[in-house]
């Protein structure tokens, strides 16, 4: 456990919560840009408000997106979050029972498109990162870095 957790420490999936404007075509062109730059969308969730849109993204190339994102007016913030490796839908309950159990307050969740294994994952942004890791160890889950989620 404490391996995962040092490689937690020096290698976190990043995540991109880009600001667009809330107008048709906006999502499409930020997506299309990343594809056409060989940037592929890992996961995906999008926040709709009345006057802007926050879109938060797990990618396969952070350095490449970051570059992308600031040359062309995309503006963003940029987070680690924890990525969870699942076998299917059932384990859900049970990574958030593990949450539970060592008190460990979940801002967002939300699920991953594809991995380059082809195995489910969830992206959460939990409050205390290193305890939620040492937890969901201890029940058999998996923690991913970013290089396993690289291509």
């Amino acid at each position: 456990m404490a391996d995962n957790s040092i490689l937690i420490a020096t290698d976190p999936v990043r995540q991109f919560s880009v600001f667009v404007e809330n107008r048709v075509g906006r999502l499409h062109e930020l997506t299309a840009l990343l594809k056409s730059n060989n940037v592929h969308i890992m996961a995906i969730t999008v926040l709709d408000s009345t006057d802007s849109t926050i879109v938060r993204l797990v990618v396969d190339d952070p350095d490449k997106a970051r570059e992308l994102m600031v040359n062309n007016d995309f503006p963003y913030t940029e987070c680690p979050v924890l990525a969870v490796e699942i076998a299917d839908e059932s384990d859900l309950k049970s990574v958030l029972a593990a949450l539970l159990e060592a008190e460990i307050n979940i801002h967002y969740i939300y699920s991953f498109i594809k991995r380059p294994e082809g195995r489910a994952a969830l992206a959460i942004s939990a409050e205390d990162a290193d305890t939620a890791t040492q937890s969901l160890g201890l029940h058999g889950f998996r923690t991913l870095t970013q290089s396993d989620i690289s291509r």
